[in-house]
């Protein structure tokens, strides 16, 4: 007899881990790791995945009160290292067992099954993402001799239309009517022979940019050399090493990332390469693409449910060995990677906001470590996190090496940059979006008909509308956050619930403030909308201005346009929030400029001057990527601050002395690992009153243990969401500590209060 160890898919924390189950003789054939099931629980039938096959019997149980899978609903999605890598997930995270399964599930595969009729067997609801079959229509040898009789045009029509090559049945439909009456008839006369093929749906990505290109270059620089020979050390060792490359915008990371894909191809292994921006994968695949072609497969979550079920089979099957994708695409069922590649791994956008809250470097160095693979980061700007690992050389038993790349190749050299203080601008009597030097800049290069791009950290309008007489700004009623203005369409919005009122434009009277009634209603702040038109007013027309944020790339495929359009232009500017800032190559982007680079500088987070930095940096490496020199202009109200020092003299170190001795003083990351435990619900008072009693739990679980600080609980910075009260309790604790493990087991003894939501975050990085 075999035994199944089933994890539940039950979304509670009361039932968690797996439970076993005996596998009857007619699945014991189509079971396996991986495979989802439907079990007894009780009274009932629920749905359970397989993370583990044995032919021994539970330890403690009767084998003959085992109770018996009851039906195999899908096929494997995952095998056993993907089965301990969620394991460690789920111990890692503080998550329950399923939570940590879930993303290497089948795309659009949901915990729902459904009967055709009574008696049926069940069956697993899918999202419309099951594979497509399509049928398709060609001449067999025996159409040289066939001759349609006179009556039967539509035959006739059909075989001049498969003289060309054979063709997809409905396209025949489509141009000729009645065509499938007429494929059916001359099948049955032999004529026309009619196949099923898979259609794969996602995998164009088709685009124009020019740098979604990857020709091989005449020779490597000694930088990617020196990469390439470490990359190739860790592959070849087969141990889980990590190798950060640390190189300068432009330096050839790509390149890098490309040649060490061959190798691991060569050595018959695959590659999943992670980007952290929907914004490049159009430019990322292209060059993967034109190295690779077919043996490519894209997952995003742009892509349908459908297209990305299809890019997700292909690599099940085993017929794309190399994976580009956003932070989900770590765990594509890919049977023997040899490289996992992180592009930009100090992004945020590679921790996830939902449970399980992982964060894709700390998975993919588990998964390395696990499937004997090589982990590659690499980064202009690496974490702190990843430079101290680097510095101590080993991490968690997994040695850790860092490469420098510090030039360009070729003729392309870093760009100048400008710090402008606009507190002199202003008192210079400089009151423009754009300081004088930026203005003049902007109107040189498309006067020489080069390119621009700027940068705002803020869509919208303006940040929000104040009255000028009592000082009130309108907030949204449902959070704790002021409403942004849009000045197109006259709407206030909520960018944390998306809600949105009309407001008329000042100085309409209707325009009034809703504490004294006065309509003297002003636009405070800079959005990108204000931007773009204050940029149409200095520009010579016929300039293309093209803006890029959030509101304007909603619809599937809009990045991907957006940047057509800019690539395609003579002159242009873009105009984009820090979706532009990183992974874009345009050869003819000659002058980048950040209007504040001061927006992130002044959150209440403990990480506000490294992603400064991080983003100044990137962006400041838009510029000058071609034969012509580059330029960069930062505006801001805070010059002297060490990021900003740091980024005008490309000097990491003089912001690291600085933020590395704040951090230790304060014991915040990388000196510690950070917990946030967040707590929400309709009832202030139910809210406070229990997450004091998490916070008190915690207290009595480390008393005693050295390193350890538990903070609050307090109200979030945002204290009100979408009508929800917010606290939250934050812990520090040693970096070799388990952390997860103690907030977890405090988590799980709080229960389940009514009305009450609690979300556990390990190395938290959203403190808002």
């Amino acid at each position: 007899m075999i035994y199944a160890s089933v994890v539940l898919d039950i979304p509670t924390r009361a039932i968690d881990g797996a439970f076993d189950y005996a596998l009857p003789p007619e699945l014991a054939d189509t079971v396996r790791v991986g495979s989802t099931v439907l079990v007894p629980l009780g009274n009932r039938q629920v749905v359970g995945y397989v993370v583990a096959l044995s032919e021994e019997p539970p330890a403690g149980i009767d084998p003959a009160k085992t109770k018996p899978v009851s039906q195999d609903l899908a096929a494997p999605a995952f095998d056993e290292g993907a089965a301990a890598v969620a394991r460690w997930m789920a111990c890692e995270y503080a998550c329950p067992l399923a939570d940590a399964v879930r993303p290497f599930l089948a795309p659009g595969q949901k915990v729902k099954v459904v009967r055709d009729a009574p008696g049926e067997p069940w069956r697993l609801v899918q999202d419309s993402t099951g594979a497509v079959d399509e049928r398709w229509a060609g001449l067999t040898p025996a159409a040289a001799d066939f001759a349609p009789k006179k009556n039967a045009p539509r035959q006739r029509a059909v075989i001049e239309a498969l003289a060309q090559g054979p063709q997809r049945v409905a396209e025949l439909a489509a141009t000729i009517p009645g065509a499938v009456s007429a494929v059916t008839a001359l099948a049955k006369r032999g004529v026309v022979a009619v196949e099923t093929r898979r259609h794969v749906r996602g995998g164009a990505e088709a685009t124009s940019l020019s740098s979604a290109q990857a020709p091989r270059p005449k020779q490597l620089t000694a930088g990617q050399k020196a990469a390439l020979a470490v990359i190739d050390a860790a592959l070849e060792a087969g141990a889980g090493d990590v190798v950060l490359v640390d190189g300068v915008t432009g330096s050839g990371k790509t390149e890098v990332y490309l040649d060490a894909i061959e190798h691991a191809l060569a050595a018959g292994r695959g590659a999943l390469v992670l980007v952290p921006e929907i914004s490049l994968t159009a430019q990322t695949v292209g060059r993967f693409r034109s190295r690779f072609g077919d043996d490519v497969a894209v997952l995003h979550s742009r892509l349908s449910a459908g297209e990305r079920f299809d890019q997700w089979d292909l690599v099940r099957q085993g017929e794309a060995r190399v994976v580009v994708g956003a932070r989900s695409a770590l765990f594509a069922p890919l049977a023997d990677p040899g490289l996992i590649i992180i592009d930009e791994e100090h992004e945020g956008s590679y921790k996830q906001d939902k449970s399980p809250r992982y964060h894709a470097r700390e998975v993919a160095a588990r998964m390395a470590r696990e499937r004997g693979c090589a982990l590659v980061l690499g980064s202009a700007t690496p974490s702190l996190e990843s430079l101290g690992r680097c510095r101590d050389g080993e991490y968690r038993g997994v040695k850790w090496t860092r490469v420098a790349m510090p030039e360009r190749p070729g003729a392309s050299r870093l760009p100048e940059v400008r710090v402008i203080d606009m507190a002199e601008q202003f008192r210079g009597g400089g009151r423009s979006v754009f300081s004088a030097p930026l203005a003049d800049a902007l109107r040189e290069t498309v006067g020489r008909g080069e390119k621009a791009v700027l940068m705002l950290n803020r869509r919208g309008f303006a940040n929000f509308l104040m009255c000028r007489e009592c000082g009130c700004v309108p907030e949204c009623p449902h959070c704790s956050c002021a409403l942004t203005y849009h000045e197109r369409g006259h709407s206030l919005v909520c960018h944390t619930c998306g809600r949105c009122w009309p407001v008329r434009a000042y100085p309409d009277p209707s325009c009034s403030c809703p504490n004294c009634g006065s309509r003297y209603m002003g636009a405070y702040g800079v959005g990108t909308q204000r931007v773009e038109d204050e940029l149409r007013m200095i520009l010579p027309e016929g300039v293309q201005v093209i803006r890029m944020d959030a509101d304007t790339t909603r619809a599937k495929g809009a990045h991907q346009k957006l940047l057509e359009a800019f690539d395609a232009a003579d002159s242009a500017v873009l105009v984009g929030t820090q979706m532009i800032a990183k992974g874009l190559d345009f050869p003819e982007v000659t002058l980048v400029g950040v209007i504040n680079a001061d927006t992130m500088l002044k959150l209440p987070d403990f990480r506000a001057a490294e992603r400064t930095y991080d983003l100044l940096e990137q962006v400041a490496g838009r510029a000058g990527r071609g034969e012509r020199p580059g330029q960069v202009i930062v505006q801001t109200y805070w010059a002297t601050h060490p990021a900003m020092r740091a980024v005008e003299g490309h000097d990491r170190e003089l912001f690291l002395a600085s933020e590395l001795a704040e951090r230790e003083d304060a014991g915040y990351p990388p000196f510690s690992r950070l917990g946030n435990v967040v707590l929400w619900g309709r009832s202030d008072k139910d809210t406070r009153a229990a997450s004091a009693k998490v916070a008190e739990t915690i207290r009595e679980n480390v008393t005693g243990q050295a390193g350890w600080e538990v903070l609050g609980p307090t109200d979030c910075v945002k204290a009100r969401a979408k009508d929800f009260f917010r606290r939250h309790v934050m812990v520090k604790a040693p970096v070799d500590a388990d952390l997860g493990g103690v907030l977890g087991a405090a988590a799980a003894s709080l229960g389940a209060p009514k009305g009450i939501n609690m979300s556990v975050d390990i190395d938290a990085y959203d403190m808002m």
